[in-house]
């Protein structure tokens, strides 16, 4: 599978059983429907059903050039996500996953961890995971 930014080949990441794909050369990461949830709920910071509406979000108009789903390669819609800050991603109309681009994982993570997170020792163990594994700086 090739990265919908750069097109070099996605590399796969595994933690908690979960496989993600991710480039090494941009540092996007591209998560199959339902993996970002499964990898949230792994470390104690979302909870069932807090990415489904992620995919049913209404296409935002930007001129970010439009990227091509890895598995489908049809044109990604871009949407908003995040509470605090506003985070463009792209999801694939057919809901075969998301994508971010390096560095909008962790702006989504660190949100997710001021709302759901009750102690520090949460906020370390994701931090330490993404920054090692993603290369984000949230």
């Amino acid at each position: 599978m090739n990265c919908p930014a750069c097109k070099e080949a996605l590399v796969v990441v595994e933690h908690a059983g979960i496989e993600v794909d991710y480039c090494t050369g941009c540092h996007g990461v591209w998560f199959d429907s339902g993996e970002l949830e499964l990898l949230l709920e792994s470390m104690n910071i979302g909870q069932s059903g807090s990415t489904d509406n992620i995919i049913v979000l209404n296409e935002k108009k930007v001129s970010e050039k439009a990227r091509h789903c890895p598995i489908c390669n049809k044109n990604m819609k871009k949407v908003v996500i995040g509470t605090n800050h506003e985070v463009l991603i792209d999801a694939c109309p057919q809901e075969h996953g998301l994508w971010f681009d390096g560095g909008e994982l962790g702006q989504v993570v660190h949100q997710l961890i001021e709302k759901h997170a009750t102690d520090s020792t949460k906020e370390a163990r994701v931090i330490s995971f993404l920054g090692n594994v993603f290369k984000v700086g949230i």
